[in-house]
């Protein structure tokens, strides 16, 4: 698909989208010639891997099954803080055993959402809390849902002490919060809202995060970057959302990828040409 997207100079990876749920969006099935096509498409515009991330037991098996079969596609598994309520023991250990392959790279989506009123903010925390010790017995990222929590997602990281790597995936805090996270060595990665026009507050954070703990993400189908925005995101649309974090952050585009790609190494694995 053409979406008129210019493709990218320098390669980068999307370090947060949903291939599953893309497909269940565009109502085809999710299988593996989905997924190809995906990623040819993402390949075009210099978007070389992605990572697909799971939010409920079932999504986190196909997420790493997709990574299985597609060397440009690694995954993260977890469950998503609304959906927390029927996780068992059972299911923390079908989580164990799928982390401990080795093209997942993170445990997550796992955080706190006070947004939606799913689900009882304490069980949201009880579930966090189980999920950063898995990402520490399993020595992978933990890759944070944080929404309307950004106060009790740190206390608790704190409390809990944290993984070696912690990811805040769809960054969402201001400037100050850029530098707790900042000093804490936390990596903030950027959806495509750094491109609304109603979104001052995120851009003056991406304006103050360091080079080196930045990452950009999709999220799709979700979070689609201007001037797509309405439409289902994907990672061919990547590029409009590192050419407006860089703008935010007053970065070289190429530089900008070059950091976005050593941070993919260091925090996951992940190298890309």
């Amino acid at each position: 698909m053409n979406d008129g997207v210019e493709p990218l100079s320098s390669p980068v990876f999307d370090s947060h989208t949903h291939l599953d749920a893309m497909a269940q969006r565009a109502g085809v099935p999710a299988d593996a010639a989905y997924v190809a096509e995906a990623m040819r498409e993402a390949r075009g515009v210099g978007v070389l891997a992605a990572i697909t991330v799971g939010d409920t037991v079932e999504s986190s098996q196909w997420c790493a099954a997709a990574a299985d079969g597609h060397q440009d596609v690694y995954a993260a598994v977890a469950v998503h803080p609304t959906e927390v309520a029927e996780l068992d023991d059972a299911g923390y250990a079908e989580l164990e055993r799928l982390a401990r392959q080795p093209r997942v790279v993170a445990v997550g989506e796992s955080g706190l959402d006070y947004y939606w009123d799913r689900t009882e903010p304490l069980l949201q925390q009880e579930h966090f809390r189980r999920h950063i010790d898995l990402a520490k017995r399993v020595g992978k990222p933990l890759m944070i849902h944080d929404r309307d929590a950004h106060a009790d997602v740190l206390r608790i990281l704190q409390e809990e002490g944290p993984p070696p790597q912690v990811v805040f995936h769809a960054f969402s805090g201001d400037a100050d919060m850029v530098r707790v996270c900042a000093a804490a060595g936390y990596v903030m990665s950027f959806p495509g809202v750094v491109t609304f026009t109603n979104a001052p507050q995120l851009r003056a954070a991406a304006a103050v995060a360091p080079i080196d703990l930045v990452l950009v993400e999709t999220d799709a189908p979700f979070l689609t970057p201007h001037p797509m925005r309405g439409r289902p995101n994907a990672p061919r649309l990547l590029p409009l959302t590192l050419r407006g974090l860089a703008a935010a952050g007053g970065h070289d585009s190429d530089v900008l990828a070059a950091a976005i790609r050593d941070t993919g190494e260091r925090v996951f694995g992940i190298r890309i040409a």
